[in-house]
């Protein structure tokens, strides 16, 4: 049974809460959070009732941004299904009490510091960790940046495309191009990125990250093409929006469904034993499909969603002009009702 995301008592009214809760309710033969598409049966017949245990017992997984959030909830997970865990962040402290945590129900860890915006850094883990390990069977990028500001706020702030580019989309391409060699000359392996629904959605705000996650998505596509022969899966995950710190700027979202880590972490890992070539929300894969038949619609939708979701105290703080930044009537980051629905009928999606 999936878990179930946490309710807003009061706010909204009950059918539309009743529209939300439907629109995305996990559903698919695999189980938690997997959309309802064809391939999905076929994953299911080919890894008929396969378990945790059985994709990743004496496996070496590397999972970036290890050290909290989303990272630090899979590394745990695995580590009880009998993974060897690499763990990769830039923190040592914070690698060390995932590691000892892992540790301590009995799993096997190890923690590899590494600023993932340094390149050379990228390449010795890579080969740091493939001497000490032989090999990396399946490797989770999670790690990234999210900036949410609107393009009003961005006509001086190339940078933040910059930035956003250099850890979401380079920093992964460098590992698979470092790790995927080894992975084609076995015959087996897995690269799971972990995108964004905002991709699906195209959120407003979101120009530099969703771009970022773009980018991963439609080379590993290209690349699967390449790799599929060589027994080698790549997984793209359309997550929702999830309380990490990554959002805490956002005190908006303070108010807003999310799921937790724990529960993205179960997304994963059901990427992992099914091998999907994408995972994500029905309410993510229904923004896609709108969006292919008549992207006016969406358009239309999009900016509704723009005009009623403020731009953060933190992102107007760090512009350097003054611009009109809140809906009408909205007060610091304050959501009306209106806005209050329209994220609870579009659950999960970055606004």
């Amino acid at each position: 049974m999936a878990p179930r995301l946490p309710r807003i008592g009061g706010i909204v009214s009950k059918p539309v809460d009743t529209v939300g809760r439907v629109a995305n309710t996990p559903i698919g033969n695999a189980g938690r959070f997997r959309p309802f598409y064809a391939l999905n049966l076929v994953d299911r017949i080919v890894n008929g009732n396969r378990t945790l245990e059985d994709a990743v017992a004496d496996k070496v997984v590397l999972i970036t941004g290890a050290s909290s959030g989303i990272g630090k909830a899979t590394a745990l997970e695995l580590g009880r299904a009998g993974a060897k865990v690499i763990l990769v962040a830039r923190g040592q402290e914070a690698l060390d009490e995932t590691r000892e945590e892992i540790e301590a129900e009995g799993g096997t860890a190890f923690a590899y510091p590494c600023d993932l915006t340094d390149y050379d850094a990228i390449d010795a883990l890579a080969d740091r960790v493939i001497e000490d390990h032989g090999r990396v069977d399946v490797l989770v990028n999670n790690a990234g940046r999210s900036i949410r500001r609107s393009m009003e706020l961005s006509y001086d702030r190339f940078h933040d495309f910059e930035r956003t580019m250099q850890l979401n989309y380079f920093a992964p391409v460098r590992l698979i191009l470092r790790l995927l060699p080894g992975m084609r000359e076995r015959g087996e392996g897995q690269i799971i990125n972990i995108s964004s629904i905002g991709v699906q959605a195209r959120a407003a705000r979101f120009g530099a990250y969703i771009a970022s996650k773009a980018a991963l998505d439609t080379l590993s596509d290209a690349v699967q093409a390449e790799a599929h022969s060589d027994g080698v899966r790549f997984t793209t995950i359309h997550m929702p929006l999830v309380r990490t710190p990554m959002i805490a700027p956002t005190k908006a979202y303070d108010r807003v469904p999310t799921l937790s880590p724990e529960q993205a972490a179960a997304v994963i890992t059901s990427g992992i034993v099914h091998r999907p070539r994408r995972l994500g929300s029905p309410i993510g894969h229904a923004a896609a499909f709108v969006d292919a038949i008549n992207p006016q619609l969406m358009d239309i939708l999009r900016n509704r969603g723009y005009q009623l979701f403020p731009d953060s105290k933190a992102a107007r703080a760090s512009a350097s002009t003054s611009t009109r930044s809140l809906p009408p009537g909205v007060g610091d980051e304050e959501l009306t009702r209106a806005g209050q629905a329209f994220a609870r009928v579009t659950r999960g999606v970055h606004w």
